[in-house]
């Protein structure tokens, strides 16, 4: 398994507010969109490019534009959905599938409750996305999901990891390659990331 690690200044100076637990749901929403902004343009630095030509107001240009496969981000519900939209306004006609997982708070396993993904999915470079990659459950059992429905070089795109779901994806999937923005310490013993940021769906839509 490859791991990258977005230790830009801009992406560690708004993952230090998205910590904070003073900063409220609209602050965090913006910021986790621009902190997945951020992060995209390292995960998508393999893009595959073409040569064409363009006329500027003085003279045709030979440039390069993006080809290849086309994009889909597929966000695992509900706390997946705040890097779709940072990560849109980069790429805007990348389709979008969903994923609905939630952790059985008593097996910490996951339960998949909904799976909506675009038809051509196989022929699309995927990036999967949820905030915090804990237990690596649910990244885990939805990148199997996703490899079922014939997608393959899937990108798991996290805000924050702990060491626990590294290796959980690592151990399922060597094949992967996660984009995390932190790794944290560890996980507690309700298998929140230490010292994390919370619940990021709670925290996002203010809810408890």
């Amino acid at each position: 398994m490859r791991i990258t690690l977005v230790d830009h200044p801009l992406v560690q100076h708004k993952l230090a507010h998205l910590r904070d637990r003073h900063t409220g749901p609209r602050d965090f929403r913006e910021l986790a969109e621009e902190v997945s902004l951020l992060m995209a343009y390292e995960a998508m630095r393999d893009l595959e490019l073409s040569e064409a030509t363009v006329e500027t107001p003085v003279a045709p240009a030979r440039v390069k534009v993006l080809s290849g496969k086309k994009l889909a981000l597929v966000a695992i519900l509900r706390a997946g959905l705040v890097m779709v939209e940072g990560i849109l306004k980069l790429v805007p006609h990348a389709r979008t599938g969903h994923i609905g997982l939630y952790r059985d708070p008593e097996s910490l396993k996951p339960v998949q409750y909904y799976a909506k993904l675009p038809p051509d999915i196989a022929e699309r470079r995927v990036f999967l996305l949820d905030p915090m990659l804990a237990t690596g459950g649910s990244a885990s059992r939805a990148l199997t999901l996703l490899k079922e429905k014939g997608a393959s070089g899937v990108k798991l795109m996290c805000l924050i990891a702990a060491p626990e779901g590294l290796e959980r994806i690592a151990r399922d999937h060597p094949d992967a390659e996660v984009v995390v923005a932190a790794i944290d310490e560890r996980l507690d013993d309700h298998g929140y990331i230490v010292p994390g940021l919370g619940d990021a769906g709670d925290r996002i839509y203010g809810t408890k």
